[in-house]
């Protein structure tokens, strides 16, 4: 049976994608199928650790709605989308597959995407950067535990939610934007990030890897992070005139409920940059 595809779609020219971690226990497929359900677009770039391998190797976990993402992207593709496929450092053993045609899907080390206005991005996943996060190993753990307890607190907090009948909303991703370290972190991220594009000569980045989404310019330099499907549920996409909007699905879905939502109304209360 056909993931069923809804009437009423968001069209765009292009869609980027991250971090959706398919094998671990808190990755959100479901609010991804919905998503994926309801874009119409030419290109879909999938930009790293769509499968979590790394959780795989510790515990088996692959519910329905896991193997529904791969089918869905699969019908896309079939459907005419191009799909291109930049592993991370969660999938990297597909890494071994670069520049060959997996079925309907282009795997790539990176990519460079010019966008209808002509402006040039760097695609990538985003650890190649991670050298530039000095972390001792004792920080690196401590974090990863951290990280850990945040997404233990995240699905609690929101069972809570869904009881009193609230909508989802990232708990995990709120304390991390106001824990002093971890910003500096994210910073100094961006930074690499946008000093790469600007060594290579290019218009701006994109790419995911540190689960904060975000679009912002500095230097000149366009910087731009999809964000995840574990914590934020986020996207961005790029419409027929090269605008590139971040977009939260958890608050844009809800305008696709009435017939009438136009684009610009489903991608309501996103961040949004003219190119």
């Amino acid at each position: 049976m056909e993931v069923p595809i809804h009437t009423q779609k968001l069209k765009c020219r292009t869609v980027f994608i991250s971090d959706v971690h398919l094998g671990y226990k808190d990755c959100k497929a479901e609010f991804l199928l919905d998503f994926l359900s309801k874009i119409d677009c030419e290109v879909l770039y999938l930009l790293g650790d769509i499968v979590d391998l790394w959780s795989l190797k510790k515990r088996l976990f692959w519910p329905p709605a896991h193997y529904e993402v791969i089918r869905l992207i699969n019908q896309l593709a079939n459907n005419g989308t191009r799909i291109v496929y930049i592993p991370g450092n969660h999938d990297e053993t597909f890494r071994d597959y670069a520049d060959q045609n997996w079925g309907n899907v282009d795997i790539r080390h990176e990519v460079v995407h010019e966008t209808a206005a002509g402006k040039k991005l760097l695609l990538f996943h985003g650890d190649a950067l991670d050298s530039h996060i000095r972390l001792s190993w004792l920080n690196q753990a401590i974090g990863d535990h951290a990280y850990d307890f945040l997404l233990f607190l995240n699905r609690w907090c929101n069972f809570i939610r869904r009881r009193f009948g609230f909508d989802y909303w990232s708990l995990s991703t709120y304390i991390k934007t106001h824990v002093k370290n971890a910003r500096e972190a994210v910073e100094i991220f961006e930074n690499a990030a946008i000093h790469e594009a600007k060594k290579r000569g290019l218009d701006g980045v994109i790419c995911g890897h540190i689960h904060k989404a975000e679009i912002l310019v500095k230097e000149g330099i366009l910087y731009c992070n999809d964000g995840d499907w574990v914590e934020s549920c986020t996207a961005l996409t790029e419409d027929f005139n090269g605008r590139i909007a971040l977009l939260n699905w958890t608050e844009s879905r809800k305008s696709l409920k009435t017939l009438s939502a136009s684009n610009d109304e489903v991608i309501a209360k996103t961040q949004r940059i003219a190119l």
